[in-house]
């Protein structure tokens, strides 16, 4: 349970970190190039929020094999467990996307 939960948040901040990453590393490129970055930022995060994911689950075709085997043979605990690691990436990508959001856009909206 313990290696679970540890890859469960391993996947959420792995994704986050992507959507952050490549977002304030896009944000410095338009201030060089004399570009509006929240523009591009805002850009930048709604592209990348679903290759965040796959690089957080992955990057490979292997969890949907596990998951397809898995209900096909009739054992449910895999394939729960990598379903749940997909909505972990989904949610550190989708944090990211609204921090990188709200940092645009001036606050909460």
């Amino acid at each position: 349970m313990e290696l679970f939960l540890w890859k469960l948040w391993l996947n959420f901040f792995v994704a986050f970190g992507i959507v952050m990453g490549g977002c304030l590393l896009s944000g410095i490129c338009s201030v060089l190039l004399l570009k509006p970055p929240s523009s591009t930022m805002m850009s930048i995060a709604d592209n990348i929020k679903v290759w965040a994911m796959v690089a957080a689950v992955g990057g490979t075709i292997d969890p949907f094999r596990v998951i397809e085997t898995n209900f096909a043979e009739g054992y449910l605990s895999p394939a729960l467990k990598q379903i749940l690691f997909f909505a972990g990436a989904f949610a550190g990508a989708q944090v990211g996307y609204d921090l990188i959001k709200m940092i645009c856009k001036g606050g909460v909206q």
